[in-house]
């Protein structure tokens, strides 16, 4: 762990906050068309995720995501003391991401969402799209792949196979309860996506661990 790496974890999760909550914004600025929204947020931060990767991974992984940051040490892949520092510049960076995305936009700078996600269907959802997500993080690393592009091509295609839209990261819910804007979601409903979020995260985490052992 290096300051670099600490940088690079908040840079990227605030420009990862900034392009899912702007996009969606700017979205329903130009269109009230709700497909062409969701098309738009999805293409953009499914862009946006390559970029990221494809920069900062060198410098720190680019997890952007404490259930990555904790998997990455579980497996070893991350000292467990780098854990704290990794977890609160992603907590840092969500934050400036989303002040700066509502100061460019002359929004309010502290909002609280009251836009209404719920239910088992979505729930659900939320665990299906972290598993996916993990499964595609560490399925892409074992096959040596191109990660970035993996990654975001899958959370692209999240976004719309997913009755949740695809959260998939337990940042990405804090930053979103605290936007009363279309990527919003309701603050109350944040613990049970949460819940989702782990389960699913776990799942894959030991599914990988098994399906992809170095001894297979």
């Amino acid at each position: 762990m290096t300051p670099r790496a600490i940088v690079s974890e908040a840079l990227g999760t605030a420009l990862l906050v900034a392009t899912v909550i702007g996009s969606a914004i700017m979205a329903q600025a130009l269109t009230q068309d709700v497909g062409v929204l969701l098309l738009a947020n999805a293409l953009v931060t499914g862009a946006m995720l390559f970029v990221l990767i494809t920069i900062l991974g060198p410098l720190s992984g680019a997890h952007f995501n404490p259930l990555v940051t904790l998997i990455m040490a579980a497996r070893r892949d991350l000292a467990w003391g780098a854990v704290l520092p990794y977890l609160m510049a992603q907590i840092v960076g969500a934050l400036a991401g989303l002040v700066l995305t509502h100061a460019m936009f002359d929004l309010s700078l502290v909002q609280v969402s009251t836009h209404v996600r719920g239910g088992q269907g979505q729930v659900l959802a939320e665990a299906v799209a972290t598993f996916g997500l993990i499964f595609t993080i560490f399925g892409g690393i074992h096959a040596r792949a191109n990660v970035p592009a993996l990654v975001g091509g899958y959370i692209t295609a999240a976004y719309w196979f997913t009755s949740s839209t695809s959260f998939a990261n337990p940042i990405m819910l804090l930053a979103r309860s605290m936007t009363n804007t279309p990527s919003g979601i309701i603050p109350s409903a944040t613990p049970s996506f949460l819940a989702a979020e782990v389960v699913g995260g776990v799942l894959a985490a030991v599914l990988t661990g098994w399906l992809f052992r170095k001894d297979a």
